[in-house]
């Protein structure tokens, strides 16, 4: 069950990073290879910090060890 979970919060974290870097990159009006490797670069920094908040978040109240 654990690892099911944890799958699910990667795949949760994964498709905010990549939401979230889709709205940057759109924001700022950049298109092209450029745009692409700024949305990658910037998806998987969201993602990381989204799971690194997660897992405090988490810990903070007591729900993982």
């Amino acid at each position: 069950m654990r690892i099911f979970l944890d799958l699910i919060a990667i795949a949760a974290c994964g498709g905010a990073g990549a939401l979230l870097a889709w709205l940057v990159v759109s924001a700022l009006g950049w298109t092209g290879v450029g745009g692409a490797m700024a949305m990658a670069a910037t998806g998987m920094l969201a993602a990381t910090l989204f799971w690194v908040i997660g897992v405090a978040l988490l810990r903070g109240l007591g729900l993982l060890k």
